[in-house]
C-alpha cells in the first residue's frame, strides 16, 4: 500500500470514528430527553435521594479530620484511618450517589451505562487513593517508635511514597482501561519489562532500601541495642537508608550495609534476660577426693555471695596437669558491665576460697623420671631429708 492510500485509509477511519461518536451522543441525548419527559417524578425523587445520600457521605467524610485531630501523635492507626477517610474525593461521592439511585428512576440503557462507566472510574481511583494512604500510614506507624535519622527516614519515605503511588495508580489505570475494552496485555508487559530494567539498574539501592524496611518492620534490633554478628559486638547507633552504624566495644564505628547485615546471624544481646559466664578451674592432682567432692558446694557459696546466680559446677575432665571443674553462673541482668564486674568478683572470690581451703589451682607442669639401664625408674631424690633439713635436724 502506497503512502497516499495509507493516508486516505486513515482519514476514512477518522471520519467513521467521528461519526460513530456523534451517533452515540445523539442517541444518548434523545433517550435522555425522552426519559426526562416520561419519568420526571421518579427523576425528582431520585435526585432528592441522591442529594441526601451525598450529603450523608460528605458528613461522614468530615469525621476524618476530627479523628486525626483526636490522635495525640497523629501517627496511630486511628489517624491512618482518619486520613484515608479525609482523602475521599467528591467525584466518587457524587458518582456513588448517582449509581445508587439511577436504577430507581428507570434510566435508559445509555444513561445507566454512562453512570456505571463513570462510577467505575471513580471507584477504581478512589480505591487507589485509599490503598496509598493506608500503606503509607502503616509504614509511618511502624517507624514511629524507631529512632531513625530524620534525613534518612525522610529520604526513605520519599522514595517509598513514589513507588507506592506509581504502583497503585498504574494498577488503577490498567483496571480502568480494561473496563473500557482496551487490550492491556501489551501495556502490562511493557510495565513489567520497564520494572525489570529499573530493578536491574538499581538493584543495590533497592536491596539496601528493602533491607532497611525489613529492619523497621521485623525489628530484629533497634537503636541502642547491643548486637553481635560474626566476631563483632557493639551498640546500634543509627539505622540509615543504606547502612547501619554500630559502635564497637573498643569505641570504633563500624558501618555495614543493611543487606549484608541481614544476611548474617545477628545476636541481640539487649533482649536477653541475663548473661552467662563460664570458668574452667583446674585443681592439682594431689587434691584429696573429699575436697574434690565439696568443691561444687564451695563454688555455689562464693557465686551467691557475689550476687550472681549459680547454675552448676561439676567435674569436667582429667586435664594434662589438672583436675578440671566446669563452673557456670548468670548475672542478674543483661547489662554487659554488670556481668563483667560480677565475673571479676567471682574470680577473685574463687582464688581466695582456694587459698583458705588449701586447694592448689594447677598450672602446666612437667615431671621427668630417670630410668636405670634395666628400665627400672630411679627416684633422683636421695633417701632421707634434703641436706639443709638434715643439717637443721
Amino acid at each position: 500500500m502506497t503512502s497516499t492510500n495509507k493516508a486516505a485509509a486513515a482519514a476514512t477511519k477518522t471520519q467513521i470514528d467521528t461519526a460513530r461518536v456523534q451517533d452515540q451522543a445523539e442517541s444518548l441525548f434523545r433517550s435522555s430527553t425522552l426519559w426526562l419527559q416520561t419519568h420526571w417524578l421518579q427523576i425528582l425523587i431520585g435526585i432528592g435521594a441522591g442529594v441526601a445520600i451525598a450529603a450523608a457521605l460528605f458528613w461522614l467524610r468530615g469525621f476524618g479530620p476530627r479523628i486525626v485531630a483526636r490522635s495525640k501523635t497523629g501517627k496511630g492507626w486511628s489517624a491512618v484511618f482518619g486520613r484515608a477517610v479525609e482523602r475521599t474525593h467528591s467525584f466518587f461521592i457524587v458518582m456513588l450517589s448517582a449509581k445508587l439511585v439511577v436504577g430507581y428512576a428507570g434510566a435508559p440503557a445509555d444513561v445507566s451505562s454512562t453512570v456505571t462507566f463513570l462510577f467505575t472510574i471513580a471507584a477504581v481511583f478512589q480505591a487507589a487513593i485509599w490503598a496509598r494512604e493506608i500503606i503509607l500510614g502503616a509504614i509511618e506507624h511502624r517507624t514511629r517508635g524507631e529512632h531513625i535519622g530524620g534525613e534518612a527516614l525522610g529520604s526513605a519515605m520519599g522514595l517509598i511514597r513514589l513507588l507506592v503511588s506509581f504502583s497503585v495508580f498504574a494498577i488503577a489505570l490498567v483496571v480502568v482501561l480494561d473496563n473500557l475494552g482496551v487490550n492491556v496485555t501489551g501495556l502490562v508487559a511493557g510495565l513489567g519489562v520497564g520494572g525489570i530494567a529499573i530493578g536491574l539498574a538499581a538493584q543495590g539501592i533497592f536491596a539496601d532500601l528493602f533491607a532497611a524496611l525489613a529492619i523497621i518492620f521485623d525489628r530484629p534490633f533497634r537503636r541502642g541495642d547491643a548486637v553481635t554478628y560474626d566476631s563483632t559486638s557493639g551498640n546500634v547507633e543509627e539505622i540509615g537508608l543504606k547502612s547501619t552504624r554500630i559502635r564497637g566495644i573498643d569505641g570504633e564505628l563500624r558501618v555495614i550495609s543493611n543487606k549484608n547485615l541481614l544476611d548474617k546471624e545477628i545476636q541481640n544481646n539487649s533482649v536477653r534476660e541475663r548473661r552467662r559466664s563460664t570458668f574452667t578451674i583446674g585443681l592439682a592432682y594431689e587434691t584429696p577426693p573429699d575436697k574434690l567432692s565439696r568443691f561444687p558446694d564451695m563454688m555455689k557459696e562464693e557465686v551467691e555471695a557475689c550476687g550472681m546466680t549459680f547454675v552448676r559446677c561439676g567435674f569436667f575432665q582429667f586435664g594434662a596437669s589438672s583436675l578440671d571443674f566446669d563452673l557456670r553462673f548468670d548475672s542478674p541482668s543483661a547489662d554487659f558491665m554488670e556481668a563483667y564486674d560480677g565475673r571479676h568478683r567471682v574470680g577473685v572470690a574463687i582464688v581466695r576460697r582456694c587459698n583458705d581451703e588449701g586447694l592448689v589451682i594447677a598450672y602446666p607442669t612437667q615431671v621427668n623420671y630417670t630410668a636405670a639401664p634395666d628400665g627400672r625408674l630411679v627416684d633422683p631424690a636421695p633417701d632421707g631429708p634434703p641436706p639443709r633439713q638434715a643439717a637443721e635436724g
